[in-house]
């Protein structure tokens, strides 16, 4: 079975106007090779999810940025602790595409002031380290969520609060569409609006900040109790802190 939704018409974008948009916005801020690799996870499973949509078409944009893109369907992905040792294979690949990516896309509904169980179920599965490689650790994040009624930040928020635990490099721009039935056509295409220009800020924000990270993002997340854990001690010879330090004594 194949988890990873196919994009309809990627190269579709009715609502975006290219005459105001960086095609690689990403320009100067380090390699744009290979593409940057982005994993995309929603919250519904209803046949016309609002929160699918709104990934669809961040999926859309950054391929236009210049990124490489999975969904991933949750349909058939079990509840934590429901199948002996998480021997699944929904959850094995949920794991395969997030250790594949360098930055995610989390989309929520709001569902009694809260992210949904679909999308806990999907975080929840992702361990923070898993023979030695770490699924998120490092990666950047964009949150989004979409509201039945008026806008809100609940879902976002916690979003935030899942990334961070994750220890992934959350981006300061977000996304919340406010009565998500409206904004979208009879096909699934999002409508010109200030929620979807929102949504360009946020894709455009997130393609800078992998591009800007990847060169860095195993130093930036090299910890001390981690190393002292795994006994792994640093060598003067090679550590560049300490070279560099003993370079301006001399």
């Amino acid at each position: 079975m194949n988890r990873l939704r196919p994009l309809s018409d990627p190269a579709h974008l009715p609502a975006f106007d290219p005459t105001y948009a960086h095609h690689q916005p990403a320009m100067g801020l380090g390699p744009l090779d290979p593409k940057p690799r982005i994993l995309l996870l929603y919250g519904s499973l209803r046949e016309r999810s609002f929160s699918r949509l709104a990934v669809e078409e961040a999926a859309r944009l950054l391929e236009y940025f210049g990124a490489e893109t999975r969904i991933f369907d949750p349909s058939d992905l079990p509840l934590p602790d429901q199948v002996k040792g998480d021997n699944h294979p929904a959850v094995r690949e949920l794991r395969e595409h997030s250790i594949w990516s360098e930055g995610q896309v989390w989309c929520s509904p709001e569902r009694h002031g809260q992210i949904t169980g679909i999308m806990k179920a999907q975080i929840d599965h992702l361990p923070l380290s898993m023979g030695g490689i770490r699924p998120t650790q490092g990666r950047t994040l964009a949150v989004m969520q979409v509201s039945g009624g008026s806008q809100s930040f609940n879902a976002v928020n916690t979003l935030r609060i899942l990334g961070r635990w994750m220890r992934m490099f959350t981006i300061p721009n977000q996304s919340s569409v406010a009565k998500a039935f409206q904004e979208f056509d009879e096909a699934g295409r999002m409508k010109p609006s200030a929620y979807y220009d929102r949504i360009v800020d946020v894709m455009e924000e997130l393609v800078r900040f992998t591009v800007l990270l990847r060169p860095h993002a195993n130093l930036l997340v090299d910890r001390y109790s981690e190393r002292r854990e795994a006994l792994k001690p640093v060598d003067p010879a090679t550590d560049l802190a300490t070279l560099a330090v003993t370079a301006g004594q001399g």
